[in-house]
């Protein structure tokens, strides 16, 4: 699985995607180094008067946004990439599971994007800068203070980008919510296709990974505690798409993903690895809160 190649039927889905997945890492980079320009905008904010601060200010967020517009319009690539991948992995007369089989290299990038995701979304947690820096040109931009300090940037992200921009930051988990919401709708525009197609390849997928993280014949054989991460962040990916598609979500009694056993790998990791994988489920999930939900999983994740 690890070094899936695409076979020739698979090829030219695997190369749309891998030409988005390749764009990954440095969006990563560019999240990761991202400073964001609280300073300059407490000082600007504080001294309404001082022109010069303003625009010392508004200089410092403009180049910010360009990136966070960046990170946006990347979404919506992976929000398609995903998709293809669901349609190669779900459409009859195969199973789920001989799609898995026989379509290795789709399967490893469909749990690529998942990996990339929840490392996005752990980043972006952690940094209060985004919201505060986006919402400083929200402001700007709506007072017109910037008399054509730099106008280019209307051009680049205009207001209605700005506010679909606006939606994605303010979600905790912005990026999980994209392809939740790709998830869902591939679901309902696909009426022909069973549910179960599209739920059993997740579930499928959450089992596969549970069994080699706690099965130490497998988990022996990783090569390095990224393998390791990479599987538990993809298990907890792929449940809160199932959570978000099947009507009755993971954590019930009937779910396909035995969810006691997920959380058990999880918390039997050092906390440092789990604590946002942990979160992701406790907060980007849909039926978590259900009365259907067995009191003993609620308790896990509290």
């Amino acid at each position: 699985f690890v070094y899936a190649q695409p076979t020739d039927g698979e090829r030219e889905v695997w190369n749309q995607v891998n030409s988005v997945l390749q764009e990954s890492e440095s969006i990563l980079g560019g999240l990761q180094s991202y400073k964001g320009a609280g300073q300059e905008i407490r000082d600007a904010i504080q001294n309404p008067s001082d022109h010069s601060l303003q625009e010392k200010a508004w200089n410092s967020v403009c180049p910010l946004v360009i990136k966070l517009k960046r990170f946006y319009s990347f979404s919506l690539k992976l929000e398609k990439a995903l998709q293809s991948l669901l349609e190669s992995l779900t459409c009859p007369p195969l199973t789920p599971t001989q799609h898995l089989e026989r379509e290795q290299a789709l399967a490893k990038q469909f749990a690529e994007i998942l990996h990339f995701t929840l490392r996005f979304d752990e980043l972006k947690m952690r940094n209060p800068a985004i919201q505060n820096d986006f919402s400083y040109y929200r402001r700007t931009i709506s007072r017109n203070q910037i008399n054509n300090m730099n106008l280019d940037i209307e051009n680049e992200v205009n207001n209605e980008m700005a506010n679909r921009m606006s939606l994605f930051y303010a979600e905790a988990t912005p990026m999980l919510k994209t392809l939740s919401n790709a998830t869902t709708s591939f679901v309902t525009e696909n009426k022909t296709l069973p549910l179960e197609n599209t739920t059993d390849c997740l579930s499928t997928m959450a089992s596969v990974c549970k069994v080699m993280l706690e099965t130490p014949e497998y988990s022996s054989r990783f090569s390095s505690e990224d393998t390791l991460l990479f599987c538990m962040r993809v298990m907890v990916g792929v449940i809160i798409l199932y959570d978000h598609v099947h009507p009755n979500g993971a954590f019930n009694k009937s779910s396909k993903i035995d969810m006691k056993g997920c959380i058990k790998v999880l918390k039997d990791q050092p906390a440092d690895n789990v604590e946002g994988l942990l979160n992701a489920l406790k907060f980007t999930t849909k039926h978590l809160n259900d009365e259907t939900t067995p009191k003993n999983i609620r308790t896990m994740l509290q």
